[in-house]
């Protein structure tokens, strides 16, 4: 009797020690962010979720393509490094079944050059680059537009490409490249129109050194995206309450000068 006790006990304890193994898996969860201030904002909710008990393995990646891709094949939990226009392109594309969850920063996108200080210096034919991603490309020509350096095809809304521009007077050479390739060209066009966190990831300076700047109250605030499967679990309640704490807000504030904001 001892025996078939004692092996009863075992077999508690056991179940126990995997019932606990679960719940600590269910507590970690990865996250991809692209590099500069999404994975240095990432790593500061990263300290807030622990004291929560939930611990947050962050991943970093080189573009905008594979966080999606990677949330949705369920090598990642969630990622924060897109705003929703782009979000709502690939689902549409790709058909990720992938969900936004909360509002994170806001990225002002900027227009940089090492050749002039103002786009009224813009000579015939320049060449002006900007991301070759549906949202983000069209969100650089609305700034130009909103600039009054062209003029693009009424209502065509966040979805402009170059093929959408009906006034150009400075017959400007609309360069397509990936967004972040983008700083790396600065020498070899006449301007360029750089998401954010890719210009301070090469070192520039966006209050300081756009010679051209979105609106921050644009549609275009970044978001935490996860699987639409996930929606429910009690880990995304703690993420999104460990992104928006106090903690991150103030580093948000000291850290980057107003060239990144806040958006809760």
């Amino acid at each position: 009797m001892q025996r078939r006790f004692i092996l009863k006990l075992a077999a508690v304890f056991g179940a126990a020690s995997i019932f606990s193994a679960a719940a600590h898996a269910d507590d970690t969860i990865k996250v991809g962010v692209t590099g500069g201030p999404h994975a240095q904002v990432m790593e500061v909710v990263k300290q807030v979720a622990a004291k929560n008990g939930l611990n947050i393995k962050i991943i970093e990646f080189a573009d905008y393509v594979q966080p999606n891709a990677a949330l949705a094949s369920g090598d990642l939990d969630a990622n924060s490094y897109q705003h929703d226009p782009y979000l709502q392109a690939q689902v549409k594309d790709r058909g990720y079944k992938i969900i936004r969850v909360a509002d994170t920063v806001t990225f002002p996108m900027g227009i940089y050059s090492k050749k002039i200080k103002s786009l009224a210096d813009l000579k015939t034919d320049a060449r002006i680059a900007v991301p070759n991603d549906p949202t983000n490309g069209g969100r650089a020509l609305l700034l130009l537009q909103k600039q009054g350096i062209l003029k693009l095809r009424a209502n065509v809304g966040l979805k402009a490409t170059p093929l959408d521009i009906v006034d150009n007077p400075k017959k400007l050479k609309i360069v397509e490249l990936d967004a972040a390739q983008i700083p790396r060209s600065l020498d070899d066009v006449d301007a360029a129109a750089i998401n954010t966190n890719y210009a301070m990831e090469a070192g520039l300076k966006p209050k300081q050194e756009a010679i051209a700047i979105e609106d921050p109250n644009g549609p275009y605030v970044n978001i935490l995206a996860i699987r639409e499967a996930d929606k429910n679990k009690p880990w995304v309640a703690k993420l999104i309450a460990a992104y928006r704490s106090p903690e991150v807000k103030q580093f948000i504030e000291a850290k980057y000068g107003g060239a990144v904001i806040a958006a809760w």
